[in-house]
């Protein structure tokens, strides 16, 4: 059974003394608040619905628990779809996926954005007003389908759209889960040995009076300084890293580490061919649905994550505007790889771009995993050898101290 649930709207009237009322009601519609309104005396002003976003949703850590994970969104779309396309109405579509999202709080923006079609919004209006779930470019992509009359087409590209961007992200994280239980289960084990292994020998050599080399003496130290101000040596970890974030969540901070990642050998490339496969399948997408090429520009523009790249891609705008194409301006910006410029060129001169775009996106898709691939090839060995060098020499050091106990003369 469908239930509904009961929306609240933010009401303005005046009474016939021309005194101004406000408040907040629930009811199933607008007509119905204006309806009880009336029946108490009052004359409306304005009725709004209010913007579910701002439903504690702007907190990060609400957000946290609050999220709609981005694969029922992509079923959604797909589904939804796939019954627009058997000629089922968009809001018999919406009800039957209703019935089974699983999620409840994804549930209740379903119900919400139905309710707001039943009241005569467009749909893509109606997901506007949740852009936690549907981004702007998600709402402009259904836009552009609505106005062609060819939605069921749209969400199927965006449906695929959405999964292959899944994919490539999915990609990336699984190969960077093994280096990161390396670096972490490895670090563990050096603190237990500096915390609890090396004390106990500590006590022993100090027992015995002993002279022992200089590199057990450091590294005794070492221990006894992390045990005894293990408070500052978490400070000297939480510290760097909360000013070097504080300082990458501001414009010109942010801006800066990104253009220092562009110029880092091998993360440069993995960095530069992401860009380049969300900036070409998104703009392919978009302009295969009808979306004008500066809407497109400015919808991408939000998109990409590199704000070095973001500002080479806000002057293509303008480039565009005076007549210049997209190819010719990103070869003079040289944010790009050359092999990816010269297809968009050719993309723009038989008339193809949204096909070549996507093409693009593609042949970067693979070279993305490539290098991926390659990167991990060197930093893996590079952290094993590192690690083993700081396990070695807290080893090593021991052994020459213990070494060191046979030539005391009894």
């Amino acid at each position: 059974m469908l239930v509904i649930y009961m929306p609240s709207f933010k009401y303005k009237a005046t009474d016939i003394n021309g005194k101004v009322v406000e408040g907040i009601m629930e009811a199933k519609e607008e007509r119905s608040v204006i309806t009880i309104l009336q029946n108490r005396g009052y004359i409306p002003i304005n009725i709004i619905y209010p913007e579910p976003k701002k439903k504690g949703i702007e907190n990060p850590l609400l957000w946290l628990f609050h999220r709609i994970p981005q694969q029922q969104v992509i079923n959604f779309t797909a589904e939804l779809a796939g019954l627009l396309k058997a000629g089922v109405p968009i809001d018999r579509s919406l009800k039957t996926l209703i019935g089974i999202v699983e999620k409840k709080k994804f549930r209740k923006i379903l119900e919400d954005v139905l309710i707001s079609l039943e009241k005569g919004s467009s749909v893509a209006d109606a997901l506007e007003r949740f852009p936690m779930v549907f981004s702007p470019f998600y709402v402009n992509m259904v836009r552009a389908g609505e106005a062609s009359a060819t939605l069921d087409i749209t969400l199927r590209r965006l449906s695929d759209f959405l999964s292959r961007s899944r994919e490539i992200r999915n990609h990336i994280v699984s190969a960077l889960i093994y280096p990161a239980i390396l670096t972490i289960f490895s670090g563990f084990s050096i603190i237990i040995l500096l915390t609890f292994v090396i004390p106990k020998f500590a006590a022993t050599f100090s027992e015995i009076g002993q002279a022992i080399p200089l590199s057990t003496v450091a590294l005794i130290k070492i221990s006894e300084t992390i045990t005894n101000y293990w408070w500052a040596f978490l400070l000297s970890l939480i510290a760097p890293y909360l000013l070097f974030y504080s300082y990458t969540t501001t414009g010109p901070g942010q801006l800066a580490w990104d253009r220092l990642k562009l110029k880092i050998p091998i993360v440069d490339v993995i960095i530069r061919n992401a860009e380049v496969i969300r900036f070409s399948r998104s703009m392919g997408t978009l302009l295969k649905a009808g979306v004008p090429v500066l809407k497109s520009i400015d919808i991408v523009s939000n998109i990409i994550i590199n704000r070095s790249i973001v500002k080479s891609i806000i002057k293509l705008h303008d480039s565009v505007k005076r007549g210049e194409g997209l190819g010719h301006p990103l070869k003079k910006e040289a944010i790009f790889p050359s092999m990816a410029v010269e297809m968009i060129i050719v993309g723009e001169e038989t008339g193809r771009l949204d096909e070549m775009l996507l093409e693009v996106a593609d042949t970067f898709e693979a070279h993305l995993k490539e290098n991926t691939k390659r990167f991990l090839s060197i930093l893996e060995p590079a952290l094993i050898i590192f690690m083993g060098i700081l396990v070695g020499f807290i080893v090593v050091s021991m052994l020459l101290a213990i070494f060191s106990v046979n030539e005391i003369p009894f």
